[in-house]
């Protein structure tokens, strides 16, 4: 990475640290595509991009202009650069003014009428407010429950996917998500012709596609020449709490492992990014259905995001419950959620999303490689598995526990290593130690043992490049000092 580049990335993060939005609009680089080998996003200079993901899934429906304003600018403030939304959740659906998506059934000919206020009109406006923040829209077009009941079929779903390909492709901030919810081995023709008919007129923006819980776009889409990246639901399920409906690589009994997923995604071949588009909610009833089980906090999405991407995903999707249904003031919403949007998104879980595209700033993510040799000895299980990466000279891994840990260090180059404390509930850095043996054993000495004491360790040969970036050069001089 240039001197140039650190340059730019400690602007940034001394911007964002002061509150002063100096990051330009990613499309600024030029459209998002698959960056050569696969697994990563880059623009069309080079610039990668990393997906951070917020489920804004009834945003359409459920927010005025004004709301919409409001909620936008709070995303990218919390520092999302995508919000996944449920384009249209019925057949037809109706927006915050009342109006219809589907005015005459699946003639879309005449969709304006109903003027600015219109169901289009107001998703329109929609991007824009996405597009003056710096985020992209995955637009997910119908969901995946609908198409099940038989409110669109295969003819329908061309006519649809043609409208709204011409109406959005030449907006720069679209990523098209097939599916919603649902396998997809179930009404399989009805999604390859949205699919299909939406790039035969679209081949600018990427596509993928949003499964049933505890399933991959592996399983059924991986080699279709339109999903340009695979997502995967890890679900809201505990480990105790199955089923038998997951797939074949992540069983159910494994539910909250979400980076066995990212590990299936990497044994195909060619190779496509992997995205946990839909892991367990902040504030949502573990299971999902009853909220008298205990309820998913902001440790356990923390740990769903690093578990994912230190093991090679290309980002990560957060959800929170009252967020993703835009819930307002009726008393109780749906799954026992009891807070308004507003209020879930002064959530702890939902303002420490940021800190991880912080460490992705700090690194060179784009070589990040997970290598869970990088952990000497047997891993933990569950909650005490330690996740690693590397890349050229760098290593991260993240403990939920904070159990210690035996890190063969001779997995990257040079004879003496600097290491870091990264805490993730708040980006702060801690210096912790110098090193010159090829194993060493690590434990932050200012938290307990026990879940959600997670931190993310870093470790880097103190010759390489990555020892001068600005943010852990000060630290280790404040403690020289």
């Amino acid at each position: 990475m240039s001197c140039f580049v650190r340059f730019f990335l400690f602007i940034t993060f001394f911007a964002s640290a002061m509150g002063i939005d100096a990051t330009p609009h990613p499309w600024s680089h030029g459209d998002l595509r698959v960056a050569p080998g696969g697994r990563y996003f880059c623009h069309d200079d080079g610039t990668p991009f990393f997906w951070m993901g917020d489920t804004g899934w009834l945003l359409p429906e459920r927010l005025d202009r004004e709301e919409a304003v409001e909620y936008l600018a709070g995303a990218s403030a919390a520092g999302f650069n995508v919000v996944q939304v449920q384009t249209v959740n019925d057949v037809p659906a109706r927006n915050a003014y009342g109006c219809s998506s589907h005015p005459a059934g699946y003639d879309f000919s005449d969709v304006d009428v109903d003027g600015d206020n219109g169901y289009w009109r107001h998703m329109d406006y929609i991007v824009d407010t996405a597009a003056d923040n710096g985020i992209y829209v995955g637009m997910v077009c119908i969901w995946g429950g609908l198409v099940k009941s038989g409110k669109m079929n295969v003819e329908e779903a061309r006519a649809y996917g043609t409208f709204l390909a011409r109406r959005y492709k030449d907006r720069p901030n679209i990523v098209w998500i097939i599916g919603g919810d649902i396998r997809g081995d179930v009404k399989t023709d009805v999604w390859v012709a949205l699919a299909e008919s939406i790039k035969s007129v679209d081949r600018r923006h990427l596509m993928s596609f949003h499964p049933f819980g505890r399933t991959s776009s592996v399983e059924w889409f991986h080699d279709a020449q339109w999903l340009d990246f695979n997502m995967f639901q890890s679900g809201h399920r505990r480990y105790d709490q199955t089923r038998g409906d997951g797939d074949d690589r992540a069983k159910a009994s494994q539910a909250e492992d979400n980076w066995r997923y990212v590990d299936a995604a990497y044994g195909m071949s060619p190779a496509k990014p992997v995205i946990d588009a839909e892991p367990s909610y902040e504030e949502i009833p573990q299971g999902l259905h009853d909220p008298s089980e205990p309820w998913w906090k902001a440790p356990d999405v923390r740990r769903y995001a690093y578990w994912s991407v230190l093991s090679g995903a290309t980002g990560h999707t957060y959800g929170h419950s009252s967020v993703m249904q835009m819930k307002k003031d009726e008393p109780v919403g749906a799954y026992g959620a009891v807070k308004t949007w507003r209020e879930g998104m002064l959530d702890p879980g939902y303002n420490q999303m940021k800190y991880l595209c912080r460490l992705m700033e700090i690194i060179p993510f784009n070589e990040l490689v997970s290598d869970q040799k990088i952990i000497a000895g047997e891993n933990g299980s569950r909650y005490d598995r330690v996740v690693a990466a590397r890349g050229n000279g760098w290593i991260l891994a993240y403990t939920y526990t904070n159990r210690p840990f035996t890190v063969a260090l001779d997995r990257i180059s040079g004879d003496k290593k600097l290491a870091w404390w990264y805490d993730v509930t708040s980006g702060a850095v801690d210096p912790a130690g110098e090193y010159d043996g090829t194993r060493a054993t690590f434990q932050y000495s200012g938290e307990p043992v026990g879940a959600g004491n997670d931190r993310v360790l870093i470790i880097a040969d103190a010759e390489s490049a990555l020892s001068l970036s600005p943010i852990l050069r000060s630290c280790t001089a404040r403690r020289n000092m």
